[in-house]
């Protein structure tokens, strides 16, 4: 799952990338307005962490701009403003979610979590296809046998992109876009290493290939 970090304090951000990729996040993060308006443009993000007093473009003017543009990306406003009228307008620019500095980690975490799961159609912390149950907090797949795996992160995130679109086909290049950030190394076939991987711990029946165009997870087992 990719998130868009636009926040201009260089040492939170730092802090708050390590905390998001430990929880399974691909992070992407701009300095300043004008950096992460293009960006929450032009990538496939699941959620924005959004700072209002930024450098280059306020924080209320890029998120006002993405959704005159038809961007419907989930945003959580994470700002040391925090009066009750400026909450107001950033729900009216067309926020997802508020959360005031200082802040925890874990309430950003659950927030985030609950914004993902509005946004996909899912009630449940708990992601369940095909038999599988998908636990986002633990990072953990539980098979209809009860045996439980530990997923990596990119085992998480790539498995949680095949259960959240079943029967879709998805391309390599797709789950790329979807899976890593922008700046992450990847060879041409590692979302193959990390397809034989998950293939290991849930079955080889539940990722069929489509042979020249991609991966798909079926719905049924």
């Amino acid at each position: 799952m990719r998130l868009l970090l636009i926040e201009d304090d260089a040492e939170l951000a730092r802090g708050l990338r390590q905390d998001l990729a430990a929880a399974g996040y691909a992070v992407d993060w701009a300095k300043d307005g004008t950096d992460g308006a293009f960006l929450g443009t032009e990538e496939p993000y699941d959620v924005v962490v959004l700072d209002l007093g930024l450098p280059g473009k306020p924080g209320l003017q890029v998120l006002a701009e993405w959704r005159a543009a038809g961007v419907h990306t989930p945003v959580l406003i994470l700002t040391a403003r925090d009066a009750w009228h400026e909450r107001v307008d950033g729900l009216r620019a067309g926020a997802d979610d508020y959360l005031g500095k200082p802040f925890h980690v874990q309430e950003l975490l659950a927030r985030l979590q609950a914004l993902t799961r509005r946004s996909a159609g899912q009630a449940s912390p708990t992601l369940r296809v095909a038999g599988l149950e998908l636990d986002e907090a633990r990072q953990c797949v539980l098979l209809p046998d009860g045996a439980e795996h530990n997923l990596t992160g990119t085992e998480f995130r790539l498995l949680r992109v095949f259960m959240r679109n079943p029967d879709k086909v998805l391309s390599k290049e797709r789950l790329t876009e979807l899976v890593y950030d922008q700046h992450a190394e990847h060879g041409s076939n590692l979302i193959e290493v990390y397809v034989r991987r998950l293939r290991g711990k849930i079955g080889q029946h539940h990722l069929r290939t489509q042979r020249g165009q991609g991966y798909v997870f079926p719905s049924s087992p």
